[in-house]
């Protein structure tokens, strides 16, 4: 057993790690600025959008939110702004850490408080019953992850 164990220990260590070790942290870094930018720029107001932005602000609408034109711009820039600032964190912490770090923070912050507020407004249903809608959705993951950089940051 302990022979398998230290063989494996090797292989994953000496092999498998230390080639990657530095590409590793970008890996969910990369995944969620880019689920959040596209996020952000499928509801953009560009011609070939309008259906996603105008559901959006029909749907802010009927659940009496004001100002709803406002608020979806705000939702777009934000998404958008959270994706590129994870990733931009990322490569500015190369040359300059604690100015990438500070701006994976802020950037992983504001994605809880989208991910937050989407939650609350647009998914709360799932809070109320024996569901497991949450554990198992895109919006946790996404949340987990702006947790995380919001603590971490690029540490």
């Amino acid at each position: 057993m302990k022979k398998i164990n230290s063989t494996l220990n090797y292989i994953i260590e000496e092999l498998i790690t230390l080639p990657l070790l530095n590409i590793v942290p970008w890996l969910p870094r990369l995944a969620l600025g880019i689920a959040f930018f596209f996020h952000g720029y499928g509801k953009l107001p560009a011609p070939f959008m309008m259906d996603e932005q105008h559901r959006m602000v029909t749907w802010f609408e009927s659940i009496f939110i004001p100002m709803p034109e406002l608020w979806v711009n705000l939702v777009i820039l934000g998404e958008m702004a959270a994706g590129i600032g994870i990733i931009l964190g990322g490569v500015v912490g190369l040359f300059a850490s604690q100015l990438g770090h500070l701006l994976t923070r802020l950037s992983g912050l504001l994605v809880v408080i989208i991910m937050t507020c989407a939650l609350y407004i647009a998914h709360s249903d799932w809070f109320t019953s024996l569901s497991t809608k949450f554990v198992t959705s895109e919006q946790m993951f996404l949340l987990v992850l702006g947790i995380f950089f919001a603590i971490r940051g690029n540490k």
